[in-house]
This record gives C-alpha cells, sequence and structure tokens, in this order.
C-alpha cells in the first residue's frame, strides 16, 4: 500500500500517515531547525528595542518557543474546530514587531501582553468568515501567492549564507563556502539518498555544517552555558493591561497575519497534495487567534503559521501532520529546558542559509507549478506579473512605503501581504475574457 501510496502522489508520508516515533523525532527536528531562528529573533529584537534587560530577554525567548510549541500542537493535532490537521509549523511572525515596539514603549510588557490577547479575537472573528473570503482566492491568486512566500523568503537566505545581515564579515568567503557545502549535501541526499537518508536530507546537511562550524570557531557555546537547566514560565508574569489604543495598533497586524495564514495553508496544501477547503482554512486561522492567546498568557507574543516551513514538505516528501505535532513537543521541551534551545540557538547563520535556499526555492516552484495549470492569458499574465512586481518591490525596498501611515506601512510592509492584496483586488476588478471564461466553464464540465 505503502509503495501506491508513494506513486500516487509522490509523498513518502502523506498528511494523516503515523511515521515510527523514531522517524517523527527526526522529522520534527528539521522543522524546528527551519524555524527555530525566526522563533528566537523576534523575542530579541522586540526586547533589544525596548531596552529589556538580559534576564527579561532570556525568558521571552523561553516563553516564545513554548508558545510556539503549544500553538504547532493546536494547529496540527486540532482540538474540536480548532486547528487545520496539516503540517503546519507555528511561531511570532515579523509583522507584530512593529506594533510590539510601538505600546512597549508606553505600556511596556503588560501593555504588549493586552493587547495581544484581544487583539486575537479579531482574528477569531474573521476565522468564521472565510468561506465568502475563499472565493476571491482562485488557483490564480493562491499560486501567485505561494510563489511570493517562497520569492520574498530568499533574500533571508540570502543573508543567513553570507554570515546574518549586519555581520561583520557578511559575505565571506568562508560563508558562503559552509552554506555553499550545506547546499549541496542536502541536495545529493535529497536526490540520491535512500529512505530515511533522503527524507532527513536537512537535518543531515545542516548536522554536516554544524559539526564542520565547531574547529573553525563559528559556534558560540555562551548562550548554553549561561542557560538554566529548566524554566517554567509563569501565567501573566508582567501582569497585563488592557487598554484599547493598544489593541487598535495591533489589529492591522492580524489582518496581515490572517492573509498571510490563507496563503501559507493553502501552500502546505499544494505541496502535502490535499485540498484546503474554507473549513480546514478557517480552523486554521481559529489556531492561528487561540495561539496567540497563548503566547500572551505565557508572557510572549502572538503567534502564527511559519511559511519557512513549507518547503520542508516540498523537498523531503513527509506530509505528516504527526511529524508537525512531535515538532510541537519538541518546541514545548525546549521551552521548558533553555540550555537545549541554546544549542540549537548556537546554529551558524550560513548553516542555516545552505538549507534556507532550496527550501524556499521549493516554495516558489510549488507556485509556480500551482500557476502553470491557470490558462496564461493576457488578463492573468497581467495580474500575476504586478502582483510579483509590487510583492517583490517592497520586500527590497521598504523605503518605498516608508511615508504612508503607520497603519498602512504595516499592512503593505509584507511582500506576501502586499501581493495578495494587489493579486485580490486586480482578479476582481479586471474582467475575465467572455470567450475564455466560457471555454473554461466547459472544460470544467467535460472534466
Amino acid at each position: 500500500m505503502r509503495k501506491e501510496q508513494q506513486v500516487e502522489t509522490g509523498l513518502i508520508y502523506d498528511v494523516n500517515d503515523n511515521p515510527s516515533i523514531g522517524k517523527k523525532f527526526l522529522f520534527g527536528l528539521q522543522h524546528i531547525f527551519a524555524a527555530f531562528s525566526g522563533i528566537v529573533v523576534v523575542p530579541l529584537v522586540i526586547s533589544g528595542s525596548l531596552g529589556f534587560d538580559s534576564k527579561m530577554t532570556t525568558s521571552l525567548i523561553s516563553a516564545s518557543i513554548l508558545a510556539a510549541g503549544i500553538a504547532t500542537i493546536i494547529q496540527a493535532r486540532g482540538i474540536g474546530r480548532v486547528g487545520s490537521r496539516v503540517a503546519c509549523i507555528m511561531g511570532t511572525d515579523f509583522t507584530f514587531v512593529s506594533p510590539a515596539i510601538s505600546v512597549g514603549s508606553t505600556l511596556g510588557m503588560p501593555g504588549i501582553v493586552g493587547a495581544t490577547i484581544l487583539g486575537s479575537f479579531f482574528e477569531i472573528i474573521l476565522s468564521f468568515f472565510i468561506k465568502p473570503l475563499m472565493k476571491l482566492f482562485p488557483p490564480l491568486v493562491t499560486g501567485t501567492v505561494v510563489c511570493l512566500i517562497g520569492l520574498t523568503l530568499l533574500p533571508v537566505s540570502i543573508d543567513w549564507a553570507a554570515g546574518g545581515s549586519g555581520a561583520l564579515d557578511y559575505g565571506s568567503l568562508l560563508n558562503v563556502s559552509i552554506a555553499m557545502l550545506v547546499m549541496i549535501v542536502t541536495l545529493i541526499l535529497n536526490r540520491y539518498g535512500k529512505g530515511l537518508v533522503s527524507s532527513a536530507s536537512i537535518l543531515i546537511g545542516m548536522l554536516v555544517g554544524y559539526l564542520v562550524c565547531i574547529p573553525l570557531g563559528m559556534v558560540d557555546f555562551t548562550p548554553v552555558a549561561e542557560a538554566s537547566w529548566f524554566a517554567m514560565p509563569n501565567i501573566l508574569e508582567y501582569g497585563v493591561v488592557f487598554d484599547w489604543k493598544a489593541v487598535l495598533a495591533f489589529i492591522p497586524a492580524y489582518f496581515v497575519t490572517t492573509i498571510e495564514t490563507v496563503g501559507c495553508l493553502k501552500a502546505v496544501g499544494e505541496t502535502s497534495q490535499i485540498e484546503m477547503d474554507d473549513k480546514k482554512i478557517g480552523s486554521g486561522i481559529l489556531a492561528d487567534g487561540v495561539g496567540s492567546i497563548v503566547g500572551g498568557l505565557v508572557g510572549s507574543f502572538s503567534n502564527t503559521s511559519f511559511s519557512q516551513n513549507v518547503g520542508l514538505i516540498s523537498l523531503t516528501k513527509v506530509a505528516s501532520k504527526h511529524v508537525a505535532v512531535m515538532a510541537g513537543i519538541l518546541l514545548v521541551c525546549l521551552g521548558l529546558f533553555p540550555k537545549l534551545a541554546g544549542v540549537i540557538n548556537g546554529i551558524p547563520q550560513p548553516v542555516l542559509g545552505g538549507v534556507g535556499l532550496v527550501m524556499f526555492g521549493m516554495v516558489a516552484a510549488a507556485g509556480i507549478k500551482t500557476l502553470s495549470r491557470v490558462e496564461l492569458t493576457d488578463r492573468n499574465l497581467l495580474i500575476i506579473a504586478t502582483s510579483m512586481a509590487l510583492g517583490l518591490g517592497v520586500t527590497f525596498r521598504p523605503d518605498f512605503i516608508g511615508q504612508l501611515p503607520e497603519a498602512l506601512q504595516m499592512i503593505f510592509s509584507s511582500g506576501i501581504s502586499t501581493g495578495t492584496i494587489v493579486a485580490l483586488i486586480l482578479n476582481l476588478l479586471l474582467k475575465e475574457d467572455k470567450v475564455v471564461a466560457t471555454k473554461a466553464a466547459k472544460t470544467e464540465v467535460v472534466v
């Protein structure tokens, strides 16, 4: 049955397949490695901007990891109506950095916690109105969004490969060489490896890079030495302040992440080869909202789906939701045991860059695959071109929107949200040629 399934779907493990505990552990680790830097960097940026001390920063990082783990379990496993029940990894998105700093500068961490919890109800309410929203996401829009997810993430992986944005040795031969080594090892193992070796190619590639970096002095073990063995986050440790002005600052961010989650879940569906209907999408967005409440309660930030992990499914052919649940369990453990988190946090940037280039490229390729099933009429090409141009434009040149009001800056600061909004509007405004529409309708009837 397994061989027949592989031939039919191209996947080693489908969404509902449950690998052995050992395989789930290895595959789960890969997801954590792909998402970990994103989870950690947001609390670091917010803490640095607000001048929090090192103890509080460490506490925020642990809480963010813990919240990401709980939110991932809820999203992948599902609880009642909550959760999309696909391999989706959760964590704090950069979209929330700006409003968190804005609110934190006046109300401190209690204000951020209050805005996180109250603002999440906006996303929860939106989750019940996904059905009319989903009509706005035909393959033309979905393919464009998925493509943008991959393309807008590529600069991040390039920065990683070069040594990290702002690094003194940015783009050094050593950094680039290590990134290329990791990428080549990953590609060879994924393409020519058998069974577990192929599926765990990301993990093995990163391990090879990690081991190479140790004698070169590129692995910093200081966070491991300074971290405590065990840390239990306290519920509402910093207190909570509910202020409607603070909530209003968070609502645009929640709107943006709702749009991005729709695109992300669609991308997961494409790579997992399952239909993501409005019910599943709505449940996924509901899980976003619930995960954000969890984040606020444990003293962290809002949670949303992580786009970078979609490429992992395409590359490894492992779409099992049980693997994502295992990743969530491991994240919870890392949140409770900071020393373990410190080991992963010490992964050099070039190592992440080597696998990131492949993974994010695979996401973009998945979008191209979706668009290949769309008839590329002049109208459709115009929508794709304009959405891509503006989405990539604000990604590469963020100063382009620097003079807009703060609320609009927040909405359009993400290339994904910009491209998605443009694609949605143009798809509604630009009427399809009647001949093409009639032909498409006849094709559907024949099929």
